[in-house]
């Protein structure tokens, strides 16, 4: 069974499947998240959505060069969680079932090219107090903090 996070879904809501990959990046002692402008501020694990055809591994690296700007190596599978949520930039309720990585950052190549989105460095702990859902702070905490 896959531990949920957040807010129980509601009675009589329709909810669609949404498959993403995560990403818990550490590297000299801080992790590399990401801040997401819109539809509202908050930190984020890089990642985000797989889309048809990709595999977890696949959308872990491209929305985390997205986010991010930066390549990754090694990723490894930690676990996953679901959420019931509202994707306004969709219009869509969502049951999201995250799966979350670590990885290795390895270089960075630009800025990200996803707009609204910024690279912080911050140290595991911080991070884990300012991340904008529960599942990615519990993620955090089991395994960078």
């Amino acid at each position: 069974m896959i531990r949920r996070h957040g807010d129980a879904p509601e009675a009589g809501r329709r909810y669609t499947l949404r498959r993403g990959a995560y990403a818990i990046l550490p590297r000299d002692g801080a992790l590399l998240v990401t801040h997401q402008d819109d539809p509202w501020p908050e930190f984020q694990l890089p990642g985000g959505g797989i889309d048809p055809g990709e595999s977890p591994v696949q959308a872990l690296h491209r929305e985390v060069y997205e986010e991010t700007g930066w390549h990754i190596a090694r990723p490894l599978r930690l676990g996953a969680f679901r959420r019931f949520t509202f994707m306004p930039e969709y219009d869509l309720w969502a049951e999201k079932l995250c799966i979350i990585y670590a990885a290795l950052p390895v270089r960075p190549h630009g800025p990200p090219i996803e707009p609204g989105h910024t690279v912080h460095w911050m140290a595991p702990a911080a991070a884990a107090g300012l991340l904008g859902n529960p599942g990615d702070r519990d993620f955090v905490l089991r395994h960078a903090v």
